[in-house]
């Protein structure tokens, strides 16, 4: 019998499932519902430890109730479960290896929520602060537009009332003829740099050309010993001659980048604000001729409300011309000064360097350049250096 039973569990085919286990979804079942009966372990109390193999003599039996252990607890969803009546287990949860569990879900249904449940506040309200921040960003920029454009509208009117003699003019009379004399001023004293930019160009060039040619008379006097003595004595006087000229030229660039300085910085600096001095002027007669208008016109409640504020925008830009138009005085005043002082000291080092080049007196050359703190560079020193050429 015994035999036979062997054999033909033998022949039975073992099933294999699609991950290639042997092990049945019924095995699966009772594994997982043995889980479950066996909650917290056997009690050693109510059992007994057989010493001996299945069948054994009685006296192999070991009394344990000295032992203490936890009671086995009966579990009804495995009887519900046998019967088929007890709902699938999940698939994703036994793919994980969990086994759900209904006093489980209980238990953690009925302990507080430490972890709430997160909050869609958050992510909402940070569209509604860009859009907002979006929105206030846009109106900003609509009202700068808004009032670059009434301004514009104001001034362009203004300017073209002045030129068809329909408007009136804040004039300054004093200042404005401080301003058309700086402006005169300036450009002849732009005149002035442009032609010591050209002699110190030329007088450049003569220099090199000496030089050359003293190099050439050097040369020469070696290799012509019937005038050796006359080609030494055009060398040396055309060395001489490059000696005095490099000196003479020290003196003029001095000169030449303090006009540039007094034109090109001072003086422009000045005229910058006498341009935003005249852009006030002009925003001032706009906003007055604006208020002019507004006064004559009906006093209704909607009327009082914008002469009020055309008389507030009239305010600010008075005080703002009255501002600029002190700020040029001052800088016209503090401008003639300077003028006087740098060109005292210039004029007189140009003349005295020019004569003393032209009488030969090297001495008094050398010593013009002393009196007015010029520095002569060295030789090559115009060259960049081989880390700037990198």
């Amino acid at each position: 019998m015994t035999d036979s039973i062997l054999s033909k569990a033998a022949t039975m085919e073992i099933p294999i499932n699609s991950n290639g286990d042997t092990r049945t979804a019924e095995d699966d079942s009772l594994e997982q519902d043995l889980q479950q009966v066996m909650v917290s372990g056997p009690n050693l109390n109510e059992t007994s430890i057989v010493s001996g193999g299945y069948g054994g003599a009685a006296e192999g039996i070991i009394p344990t109730s000295s032992i203490k252990g936890p009671a086995v607890r009966f579990n009804p969803e495995y009887f519900d479960r046998r019967c088929g009546n007890a709902p699938k287990p999940d698939i994703r949860s036994k793919s994980r290896g969990i086994t759900p569990s209904h006093s489980a879900a209980s238990r953690i249904a009925n302990q507080p929520g430490h972890y709430p449940a997160p909050s869609m506040h958050h992510s909402n309200s940070n569209p509604m602060m860009s859009e907002e921040a979006t929105r206030g960003v846009a109106v900003e920029k609509f009202d700068s537009v808004k009032k670059w454009s009434i301004n514009t509208y104001k001034c362009t009117k203004q300017m073209f009332s002045e030129r068809f003699g329909r408007g009136t003019k804040t004039v300054d009379l004093e200042l404005d003829a401080q301003i058309d004399v700086l402006r005169e001023t300036k450009l002849k004293y732009e005149r002035i740099l442009r032609l010591a930019r050209e002699l110190t160009n030329h007088f450049y060039n003569m220099v090199q050309t000496q030089q050359a040619l003293g190099d050439t008379f050097a040369d020469l006097s070696q290799k012509s010993p019937e005038l050796q003595d006359e080609f030494g004595y055009n060398a040396e006087t055309q060395r001489l001659l490059c000696k005095n000229g490099e000196t003479l030229l020290g003196a003029i660039n001095f000169f030449v980048s303090s006009i540039n300085t007094l034109v090109n910085k001072t003086m422009e600096d000045t005229l910058m604000t006498i341009k935003m001095y005249e852009n006030a002027r002009l925003e001032f007669d706009a906003y007055r001729a604006d208020l002019e208008e507004l006064s004559t016109g009906p006093r209704d409640a909607a009327a009082m409300v914008r002469i009020e504020m055309a008389q507030q925008q009239y305010q600010i830009h008075k005080d703002k011309y009255e501002r600029l138009r002190s700020d040029v005085t001052i800088k016209i005043k503090f401008l003639d000064e300077n003028k006087v002082k740098v060109m005292h000291k210039q004029l007189l080092l140009f003349h005295n360097a020019i004569s003393a080049y032209f009488a030969g007196n090297q001495q008094q050359l050398e010593q013009t350049l002393r009196q007015f703190n010029v520095k002569l560079k060295p030789p090559g020193s115009d060259k960049p250096s081989w880390l700037e050429e990198q």
